[in-house]
Formats: structure tokens, C-alpha cells, sequence
């Protein structure tokens, strides 16, 4: 006498007494890549770098043969010129010694500024590179608006406005899309931007205004000079 069996699911054993399992086979998880598109460093970015540096010695030769190049009398240690100017990619720097003392301005901060870059990529913010709005609003707003706050009283506190009203514009550009909900346009291109984004912008335009500072407006006693004023 043969038995019938139906076969149902439960997982109660004292209610079906007799029990059929099915026991598949091992599956192991598989992740499937996506292609992505994929350019090799040589030769596509080799050869546009040569491109680039060929068009740029071009360039500059070109523009010998019109302009002279901005050289100063031969130096004399009996006639020094007033201001003694560092080239102009130390010139940053040396604006930065006429607002703080040179051990802040010529070893803690460029120290703290390398360490910095060094730290940063360690540290997990934002790896997804979302957008510095995309999380955490309110919390975002109040740590952004307590650092910017901290960093102008100190900045007011030496008198270095010349980065004040940098870090004051770059905060006001980061505030924009926290108002003004919109997807489109500036202020969504604005709000997509993560927080790496802004803070290498904050340190690029800072460098940007001190060496254009040390460049044009200064000069005798490294005192604010109108580039224009030498004309009259």
C-alpha cells in the first residue's frame, strides 16, 4: 500500500509530521561589474600633456619677441629695492608674515597646511562625493556656520582681512542651496558640490587673493599701494 504525500510549506513539525525538504545546491554571491569606461594614462594623457607643453613654449616665444621680460637693475646690495618681493609664488606666503608672527606664518602653518593634505584623504567624509546638502541639514548648517565663525574671530583677531571676506564669500556660496531649493541651474550645480569640493576651493581662492595682494598692492614698508599710483 503506497502512501500519499502532499507536499505544502510550514514550519511547524508537529503539525505535518512527515517532512520534505529541498536542498539545492551551493550558491555562491556574484557581483556583476559594470563597464565603465576606461582610459589609459599612456599615451592619451602623455601626449596631450606634450601637446599642452609645446602650445606653451610656443606661446611664450612668441610673446619674447613682442615684451621684454620684467627684470629689475642689476642688483646692487647698496641700493635694495623697497619692498625686497619673493617670487610671486612665495608671495602669498609673504603677505601672510605681515599679518602673523613668522614662526605662525613661516613654519606652523605651512607645516599644518602640509599635514593637512596629507590627513585628509584618510578620513572618511563624504567618499560618495555627494553633495554637502544631501544629509544631515540641520547638523550640517550648525558645524559649518561654528567653524566659519571660529576661523573669522581669529582671523579678525590679527587684522587679516584679506582672508576674512574670501572665507565669508565661500560660506555664503555654500548657504545658497541650504535657502534656495532648486535642482537646476547655478544653485543646483552648487549644491551638488561635496564638502572636498568646497574646502579646496576655500584654499584656492584664499591663495589666489594673498598673492594677487602681494603682487599689486604693495609697496614701500610693504604698505597698500594702488597698482596705479606710480603713473601720477
Amino acid at each position: 500500500m503506497s502512501a500519499e504525500f502532499n507536499v505544502e510549506r510550514s514550519s511547524d513539525a508537529k503539525k505535518v509530521p512527515k517532512r520534505v525538504a529541498f536542498v539545492k545546491g551551493r550558491t555562491a554571491a556574484r557581483v556583476r561589474k559594470e563597464e565603465e569606461e576606461m582610459v589609459m594614462t599612456v599615451p592619451h594623457l602623455v601626449i596631450r600633456e606634450a601637446i599642452a607643453f609645446m602650445v606653451m613654449v610656443v606661446v611664450l616665444a612668441v610673446i619674447s619677441l613682442f615684451a621684454n621680460a620684467p627684470l629689475e637693475w642689476v642688483a646692487d646690495p647698496e641700493h635694495t629695492p623697497n619692498p625686497a618681493k619673493a617670487p610671486w609664488y612665495f608671495l602669498g606666503l609673504q603677505e601672510l608674515l605681515h599679518y602673523f608672527p613668522p614662526v605662525v606664518a613661516g613654519v606652523i602653518l605651512p607645516t599644518l597646511v602640509v599635514l593637512a593634505l596629507i590627513a585628509i584623504p584618510y578620513f572618511r567624509v563624504n567618499i560618495k562625493l555627494e553633495g554637502l546638502w544631501k544629509e544631515n541639514r540641520r547638523a550640517t548648517l550648525v558645524s559649518l556656520l561654528g567653524v566659519a565663525a571660529v576661523l573669522c574671530v581669529v582671523l579678525l583677531i590679527y587684522k587679516v582681512y584679506a582672508m576674512v571676506v574670501p572665507t565669508v564669500v565661500t560660506v555664503a556660496a555654500m548657504l545658497v542651496p541650504f535657502f534656495v531649493r532648486r535642482q537646476t541651474g547655478v544653485v543646483g550645480w552648487l549644491g551638488s558640490r561635496p564638502l572636498t569640493w568646497w574646502i579646496m576651493t576655500w584654499f584656492v581662492v584664499i591663495v589666489i587673493v594673498l598673492t594677487a595682494i602681494g603682487t599689486l598692492f604693495r609697496g614701500p614698508e610693504w604698505s597698500w599701494t594702488w597698482p596705479w599710483r606710480e603713473i601720477y
